[in-house]
């Protein structure tokens, strides 16, 4: 019995200086941290759980190591701010996905993503059709930001008194290279029907092809693999 309540009595003290050290760190969002503050946060975690159930640490063993970790990262940020080198290196930098509603392959790989989670994370901004899109930057913290075209802002309908059709679900008929057969029946064509429409548009080689989405109006919307971002003025 008293082995639970020394542990109980080490877990309290380990969760409150926990708490402390965390709130002297700063007041950001679990998704506004940064690949080094998510690193700090899981270590003090699992010192606070080792203080709590390993009997061979103390109370000022625990306290001290969630010490040095706390103090290490109030260092590190201080230098962050000092210096765009150091935060360049520590906390990574923007990285331009889409550009003029282009999407480049190469940025893909570099952030490790792949087409399908900047869509996912399109649609979970509110974008189901990407071609709204004209701007995609992924933030160090890992969150991907849109800036929508110009047509696409955020005045309403109702605020220019005006009446829309609705838009529908956008259909991705080309995926990484992959032809999307389930889906091209989906719209009421076939495969045939989309290379048809391709060689329209000049392209006749499908292995080019990032992506191809559908509108509920039949208009084809298309993103070649090979397009090159290079942009070094975010921070």
């Amino acid at each position: 019995m008293n082995s639970l309540l020394f542990m109980a009595l080490k877990g309290s003290i380990a969760v409150i200086y926990l708490f402390l050290v965390i709130k002297s760190l700063g007041k950001k969002q679990i998704s506004e941290l940064n690949i080094f503050d998510y690193i700090i946060g899981l270590s003090l975690g699992n010192i606070a759980a080792e203080m709590t159930v390993n009997d061979d640490i103390s109370i000022l063993e625990g306290l001290v190591s969630m010490s040095v970790y706390g103090i290490f990262s109030l260092i590190v940020s201080f230098i962050t701010e000092k210096s765009i080198y150091a935060r360049r290196l520590i906390t990574g930098e923007p990285v331009v996905i889409m550009e003029d509603g282009k999407i480049s392959r190469v940025q893909l790989k570099k952030c490790k993503i792949d087409i399908n989670d900047l869509l996912q994370d399109a649609r979970e901004s509110g974008y189901f059709n990407i071609s709204e899109i004209n701007y995609a930057i992924m933030e160090p913290s890992g969150k991907i930001s849109f800036l929508p075209k110009n047509k696409y802002h955020s005045v309403t309908p109702n605020d220019m008194k005006i009446k829309v059709s609705e838009g529908g679900i956008v259909a991705n008929l080309i995926l990484d290279g992959n032809i999307m057969e389930e889906n091209i029946k989906t719209i009421g064509h076939d495969k045939e029907w989309l290379l048809k429409r391709l060689a329209k548009e000049g392209y006749n080689n499908i292995d080019e092809l990032l992506l191809v989405t559908c509108d509920n109006k039949e208009k084809l919307t298309i993103y070649k693999n090979n397009e090159v971002i290079d942009y070094k003025v975010l921070e």
